[in-house]
């Protein structure tokens, strides 16, 4: 069996619930691909459609790329999406999740593991599992239509991968709205080499909530969004509903929710960030969680004063930027993405969805509200860091001044030399425009919604430099599956990421290596947008 390190012992209580769930064994990795139980996936049972000429999931290129990895230790989990009713702190939901937690069970694996998870769907629905940011093989991706057939419910299916680098990411569903429920956890690579020193972690997962609190559900809100479907959307600042037809349906929904009846209307309106320099985004939510509790009854972390507590922040949300701050504490940003950065410090941050960072704090003498501000809306997340032995606990409302101190950006952060990007001219670059509006809801890239025959071409080896422009009045979450690239700007230093925030009517200039071949999805990850078309594929070319 293996012995759990100091600092894997050292974890969250979030940590906890899946701790019974992950066990070790002494087999070496195997790179040939499982699917459902007791039905193994045969090789070249899976084509998705699309141009002939590109490197296909499981091709023989994918498990070359496999073998290179290595083959460590292997670590077994086992995951159940299922029908499940939550406690969100005060508030009982119905709604669907993994081992009926919220977040779900922690993954947690070595770099250079062998990860073995079986997802068994016990969903009414057909699903799949995503492990956002880790760079893995293309068929264990999790996208449905694109690197895998949606599990059917009743099945089973044995996602197995290399885990290559150490870091802080997320698991979650990638079929339609699904993200929206609570089929997300935590997925933490630890380092064997760790040079960052700590006494305590704190993984704290956010998250906007709004499935099953009257009658509301992910589907039907993006319903609502949808001119022709729901009205469309009015948000009270100069845009109009716009004409029937507009947006596109989205290719994985589940229209399991018609029979239910609409429930209220969660369109946004009047909102503005700032920071993002547009509305907030789309959807009203009306809880915004912190490890799956809301303010009024927040989770809790207990440690003695002059601790240094590294903190790993998720935002698993689907619609909504948090701004985060720790009262009375300033904190020193370490990671973004899962890969180091030169530290800074900073009062708090802007992190978008699917984005994460890890920092650093030294706890004080003292309760403390750690508060996560969904940017540019009404309400906000808290959870408590405690050192004390008192029973008060600030108010639901509080508003920590460093939530108005200095913040730091991405683009502002330098990476660890260890991880910088080489030097090199890129061998291609490809341009796509990132379109549509709020009140036509037609997201889509270069005006075309999303549809897995499409393809950017790439070859392995090439530096590709990808330009993002954005000619929408809107902020978005930008995510290239199976690559971690640099932020090339002019503006930017060059840290790692895999999701960044792309302004409107600003660009987002990225580097990356093509090194994992396969056919990876890029798409916003605000869910809403996603599904309202915002999805394209970057295609390795044989």
């Amino acid at each position: 069996m293996h012995t759990p390190s100091r600092r894997t012992l050292l974890r969250a209580p979030i940590a906890a619930a899946g701790a019974g769930l992950l066990a070790a064994c002494t087999e070496t990795g195997s790179d040939s691909p499982s699917g459902p139980q007791h039905a193994p996936v045969v090789e070249g049972d899976f084509v998705p459609p699309g141009p002939k000429g590109y490197v296909l999931p499981s091709g023989p290129e994918v498990r070359a790329a496999e073998r290179r990895r290595g083959s460590g230790r292997v670590r077994m989990m086992k995951l159940t999406a299922g029908v499940s009713t939550l406690d969100l702190g005060g508030r009982q939901v119905r709604t669907w999740a993994y081992h009926d937690s919220l977040p779900g069970p922690l993954v947690r694996v070595t770099a250079g593991d062998v990860l073995s998870l079986t997802l068994s769907n016990r969903l009414p629905a057909t699903t799949t599992l995503h492990s956002h940011g880790i760079r893995l093989r293309c068929d264990m991706d999790g996208v449905p239509g694109l690197t895998q057939r949606e599990i059917p419910s009743g099945s089973d299916f044995n996602y197995r991968f290399t885990v290559p680098h150490p870091g802080t990411y997320l698991i979650h569903s990638h079929v339609g709205m699904q993200p929206d429920r609570g089929l997300y956890a935590a997925f933490v690579v630890d380092d064997p080499k760790e040079r960052l020193a700590y006494d305590k972690e704190w993984i704290v997962v956010l998250d906007d909530w709004l499935d099953g609190v009257d009658s509301s559900t992910p589907d039907k809100v993006l319903d609502q969004l949808k001119p022709g479907v729901g009205g469309g959307m009015d948000m009270g600042m100069g845009m109009g509903m716009g004409p029937a037809g507009g947006g596109s349906a989205s290719p994985h929904a589940s229209h399991s929710h018609k029979a239910a009846p609409a429930g209220p209307d969660r369109r946004l309106r009047r909102s503005f960030s700032r920071l993002l320099h547009s509305e907030a985004g789309s959807v009203d939510f009306p809880f915004y969680l912190a490890n799956g509790r809301t303010p009024s009854h927040p989770t809790m972390f207990r440690c003695r004063p002059g601790d240094r507590v590294r903190i790993r922040f998720i935002n698993a949300g689907s619609d909504t930027a948090f701004r985060v701050a720790l009262g009375g504490h300033s904190m020193t940003v370490t990671h973004t993405d899962g890969y180091p950065v030169v530290h800074r410090q900073t009062d708090a941050l802007i992190i978008g969805m699917a984005e994460r960072y890890d920092v650093i704090v030294t706890a004080k003498d003292g309760v403390f509200p750690l508060v996560a501000l969904a940017e540019g809306k009404t309400g906000q997340a808290m959870a408590v860091l405690r050192t004390d032995k008192g029973r008060t606990v600030p108010p639901a409302t509080v508003r920590p001044a460093e939530l108005d101190g200095q913040l730091v950006l991405a683009r502002r952060l330098e990476p660890d030399p260890s991880v910088a990007l080489p030097e090199r001219e890129p061998d291609r670059q490809l341009r796509i425009r990132v379109t549509g509006s709020m009140e036509k809801y037609d997201w889509g890239f270069d005006h075309q919604a999303y549809d897995v025959r499409q393809r950017h071409p790439i070859r392995a080896g090439e530096r590709v430099r990808l330009t993002l422009i954005n000619a929408t009045d809107m902020w978005h979450p930008l995510h290239l599956h199976g690559h971690t690239y640099a932020l090339a700007g002019l503006d930017s230093a060059g840290a790692r990421k895999d999701t960044a925030i792309v302004l409107p009517h600003r660009k987002l200039v990225v580097d990356f290596d093509a090194d994992n071949p396969g056919l990876w999805m890029l798409h916003c990850h605000n869910q809403y947008h996603s599904e309202g078309g915002m999805m394209t594929v970057l295609g390795y070319h044989t």
